[in-house]
């Protein structure tokens, strides 16, 4: 009785991926190590386009930011920013998973086993890790339900509450940049609340009195200079050049003018305190009985353009 010839692995039956390609172009089978080497040269190059894939969509979205980009229209959009970013990251992500894969598969493993595996594996983690799936499908939310994008100067409350301008959303954490320049990684799943400064920060509304008898030109070209001064002199906390009205006269015969600040969240003391005393300082240059009370300061949330 003839003996039956032994199994052959799978990686002598040219009947791998790598295999199967290289017999197409070639037209002849590849030995083992042909097929290895073949794998680096692929893995070598999958790592090179993960990489011109990233720097691609960052200069993309950079120019986009200087408005060089013919495409601005549709990459300025803060949206679009996040889910490139997205994108590229699921990019390199399986280019290194199937890369792995055909690795293994040169090695003797059985590819189909490879991705049951992966997939077996994959939903233990994710049995094992709900805080991580509650992070990727809250920062799907917040993308696709627009509760704030990159760009957007926010508060966050919920383990703490943190302030700042949004760098990245991404699957696990969301990155601000805080009012002392730091990077905060918030987890997804710890978000709470979200206040968004639709117009990019706090808007402080500071009306000056104007003294009886004084020329309203000359105290409004007072008011304007200290507060382009402040401007210049804050301008982390102050983050727009400040807005100044034109004058009004109320029902009592005094007349005032307001000046229009945008601060950062959290700020607003400046004005309050600071800008109010350089104000009354150089009010009473003009009138000697000036007084902090002639200063109010109001916050409101309008946008500039439609009242100053």
């Amino acid at each position: 009785m003839a003996s039956l010839s032994p199994v052959l692995p799978l990686v002598e039956m040219n009947e791998t991926v790598m295999g199967r390609i290289y017999g197409h172009f070639v037209g002849h089978g590849s030995s083992t190590a042909m097929r290895l080497f073949l794998i680096v040269v692929l893995a070598a190059a999958a790592h090179v386009m993960a990489r011109v894939i990233r720097h691609l969509s960052e200069w993309l979205i950079y120019r986009s930011h200087a408005r060089k980009n013919p495409l601005g229209f549709v990459t300025e959009k803060p949206k679009f920013i996040t889910l490139t970013r997205l994108i590229v990251s699921g990019v390199i992500f399986a280019i290194y998973f199937f890369s792995l894969g055909f690795v293994l598969q040169e090695l003797g493993v059985n590819l189909s086993a490879y991705l049951a595996s992966a997939s077996v594996i994959g939903l233990a983690i994710s049995f094992g890790s709900q805080g991580l799936i509650q992070d990727i499908v809250i920062g799907l939310t917040l993308i696709f339900w627009d509760a704030m994008e990159v760009g957007d100067m926010v508060e966050i409350a919920g383990t703490t509450v943190v302030s700042g301008r949004v760098e990245e959303i991404g699957m696990r954490f969301t990155k601000l940049l805080n009012f002392y320049n730091q990077e905060v990684f918030v987890p997804n799943r710890t978000i709470a609340n979200v206040s968004r400064f639709r117009e990019g920060g706090i808007d402080a509304y500071a009306d000056v009195q104007i003294p009886k008898g004084v020329d309203e030109q000359k105290a409004v070209e007072i008011g304007s200079a200290v507060a382009k001064g402040a401007r210049i002199q804050f301008g982390a906390i102050i983050l727009s050049e400040p807005l100044i009205g034109s004058v009004e006269t109320m029902q009592g015969g005094w007349s005032f003018f307001r000046i229009h600040f945008k601060v950062w969240p959290g700020q607003g003391g400046l004005i309050e305190t600071t800008f109010r005393q350089q104000v009354v300082m150089a009010m009473q240059a003009l009138d000697a009985n000036y007084a902090a009370w002639q200063v109010p300061v109001t916050y409101r949330a309008l946008a500039a353009s439609k009242e100053i």
